[in-house]
């Protein structure tokens, strides 16, 4: 059998497997596991914005809230409370489900990262990266005083009583067996990541290897050489926007269902910043590296959250838990850039000349 075919099959039962192992530890270790899926889909949306474009993008959490709160409006009673028109069209509420959610919150997000794009086409590297971190701050700020005149977010007390993500009639948040194997609500969202997770990556993996694909990474490489040999640098970089922002738009609805409740404190510029850490210390423009730094930086945090508690309680309390986690992770990003200054798992370099022989 093909040694690739016998990787993939190792690699699936691993990941099936995976959280029925963790679920025997609480449903904590699961938590982490679909927290760390829902960075990967944002990674790998951003990756196409920074990695395949070269378009340095602060702004980026801003399609996951748009995502976020779409959710929460379609899937909670705020609406209907707050505007009787639509307590008269649907007075048992929305209750939108996930084959609306997902492509909606996809178009909406892609709508926002069009937008985003179109007046920063002649901006490029410092100047790119203040306006579109300017772009996230605004959505934050709008998400938390779009209560007057019209409540549409909740300001910064946020929406709750979201409804759970529904499959095929079978709610999330309840237990399920199957089999004979007691299946949790985090088991289920994990499954439901997952899935979301192996189409985006061959999706990525797609773009990667098309034309569109190819020509993003002439645009990162020299702007003016690819414009000269007559693409069109506009227009592509509008997709490379409105196409990694579905990533961010589909996992902020995820999120929205996963938590349910949403409000303007999860979607801060430090999201941003950890998004784009992921991408740069993984590998840009290396799935295998985005994914591998994703995971690495949304398990980290709350594995080192142990281990600062510990070391909390032999100093009796005169440490903070909170400032000795993030400065242990701060302590790790540092370490594997000097030791990887190109990402832990790299792209592989095509095209680069043999060291040519010296004469002694």
């Amino acid at each position: 059998m093909n040694k690739k075919l016998i990787t993939f099959l190792l690699c699936a039962v691993a990941l099936m497997g995976l959280p029925l192992v963790a679920q025997q530890f609480g449903s904590g270790p699961v938590r982490i596991l679909d927290t760390a899926l829902l960075y990967v889909l944002l990674a790998l949306g951003l990756n196409i914005v920074v990695g395949y474009a070269g378009l340095l993008d602060l702004g980026y959490v801003a399609f996951y809230a748009v995502g976020a709160y779409m959710f929460a409006l379609m899937g909670s009673p705020h609406l209907i409370e707050n505007f009787p028109l639509i307590a008269e069209w649907f007075p048992n509420g929305l209750h939108t489900p996930l084959w609306i959610v997902i492509p909606l919150g996809a178009g909406l997000a892609a709508l926002a990262g069009v937008l985003l794009g179109a007046p920063t086409l002649k901006l490029r590297g410092d100047y790119l990266a203040i306006v579109t971190l300017g772009f996230g701050e605004i959505i934050r700020v709008f998400m938390n005083n779009l209560e007057h005149p019209v409540n549409l977010t909740n300001g910064p007390r946020g929406i709750g009583s979201i409804d759970s993500i529904h499959v095929f009639g079978v709610s999330l948040s309840q237990k399920t067996s199957l089999f004979g194997i007691e299946l949790p609500g985090v088991t289920l969202h994990y499954y439901l990541f997952l899935a979301l997770v192996v189409v985006s990556v061959l999706i990525c993996h797609r773009l990667e290897n098309s034309r569109i694909g190819r020509a993003w990474m002439a645009i990162r490489e020299d702007e003016i050489a690819a414009k000269a040999m007559g693409l069109n640098t506009r227009n592509l970089k509008l997709l490379a926007f409105g196409m990694g922002a579905t990533f961010g738009g589909v996992a902020g609805a995820m999120f929205a269902g996963f938590q349910g409740f949403v409000s303007p404190e999860s979607f801060s510029l430090q999201e941003s910043v950890l998004i784009v850490a992921m991408v740069v210390l993984g590998g840009m423009g290396h799935l295998p590296g985005v994914i591998l730094g994703a995971l690495l930086l949304a398990a980290l945090p709350e594995v080192l959250r142990y281990v600062a508690g510990d070391v909390q309680q032999l100093t009796d309390g005169r440490i903070d838990a909170a400032i000795l986690r993030q400065m242990l992770v701060a302590l790790a990003m540092i370490v594997i850039m000097l030791m990887r200054p190109r990402g832990l798992w790299p792209a592989p370099e095509h095209g680069k000349p043999a060291p040519v022989p010296v004469k002694e």
